[in-house]
């Protein structure tokens, strides 16, 4: 005797509302709801309510209280004419392209030096990434007491005429010590990254190229590049994005001196805001903003297909 089952399907009614589903066909949980709405309400009221406010009072002559009236679009109009406006991105930018190549050189030199089998690697690690802990205005003014003291000392006691003076003092050569902070204080962080990507690559991809005869040099070319170049990249725009918002370290070495010769575009904003510029300057930072999703959209646009775990 064969015993037959008979499947029976609920109708409409018995089955009850449907539950919503996203397109992908999975179930959105309730709690998902409880993270996210009290997240971007936070955003809201802290993030985008003031930057539209601030977009607001740019088309305005707003002094930071008071009265004011509107504008429309004469100071973007003076801040595309004002030269130190100019020199201001100029510096930034120059500053970050600068930078970014310095840093992501010796991060990647070391990550590759500290990925061979040597004696005392881990130690050296955690040696390098102290600078990642201190705080920027810190370094900054340790930083310049060794270049207004220290080093024009040293340079007095061997010979040497060009270091004399203090660097933060020649404005050709005090944007050479903001570089020189910067990048040692973000070389650690673009340091673990690189290691991240160095130890995904399988061994036996170098045992095979030097099977082939490939010498250390080419190996690197051929075989580390192409493999972390996910890492470089990322490191690179990350590198760029944090460069152009430099304000700490240029307030601890030269304050935007000599003159306005290492005036970021930062510091001059900040410092318009207490100056009387306030409308002015929310115009500077609105553009800033654009600039900055600009680069972000790059970073997107860039990184887009490229699969990179860190």
């Amino acid at each position: 005797m064969t015993a037959h089952a008979t499947l029976s399907l609920p109708t409409a009614e018995e089955a009850g509302p449907p539950s919503r589903r996203p397109a992908g066909g999975r179930r959105v949980e309730p709690v998902y709801y409880l993270f996210l709405v009290p997240t971007l309400l936070v955003f809201t009221a802290f993030v985008v309510v003031p930057a539209l406010i601030g977009v607001f009072y740019s088309l305005t002559d707003y002094v930071g209280f008071g009265r004011w009236s509107f504008l429309g679009l004469r100071n973007y109009a003076a801040l595309f004419t004002d030269p130190r406006m100019l020199e201001s991105y100029g510096f930034t930018l120059g500053f970050a392209l600068v930078t970014v190549v310095v840093a992501q050189v010796i991060a990647l030199a070391l990550a590759v030096a500290l990925s061979r089998r040597i004696r005392f690697a881990t130690t050296l690690r955690t040696v390098f990434v102290i600078p990642m802990v201190v705080s920027g205005i810190v370094v900054a003014y340790v930083f310049n007491f060794l270049f207004s003291n220290s080093l024009p000392a040293i340079a007095t006691a061997v010979g040497f005429g060009p270091l004399e003076e203090s660097i933060l003092g020649n404005p050709d050569l005090a944007w050479l010590s903001i570089v020189i902070v910067s990048a040692w204080q973000t070389i650690p962080g673009a340091l673990l990254v690189y290691t991240a990507g160095l130890t995904s690559i399988p061994n036996e991809l170098y045992e095979a190229s030097a099977l082939d005869g490939a010498s250390p040099w080419r190996q690197f070319r051929s075989v580390t590049v192409p493999l972390i170049a996910g890492f470089i990249l990322i490191n690179t725009i990350l590198g760029v994005k944090g460069y152009l918002g430099v304000y700490d370290v240029i307030v601890g070495l030269t304050g935007g001196g000599p003159g306005t010769a290492t005036s970021s575009v930062a510091m001059t904003i900040f410092s318009g805001f207490t100056g009387g510029d306030y409308a002015y300057q929310m115009a500077n930072a609105t553009v800033f903003l654009i600039v900055t999703a600009l680069i972000s959209v790059a970073q997107i646009v860039a990184t887009r297909g490229r699969a990179v775990k860190l």
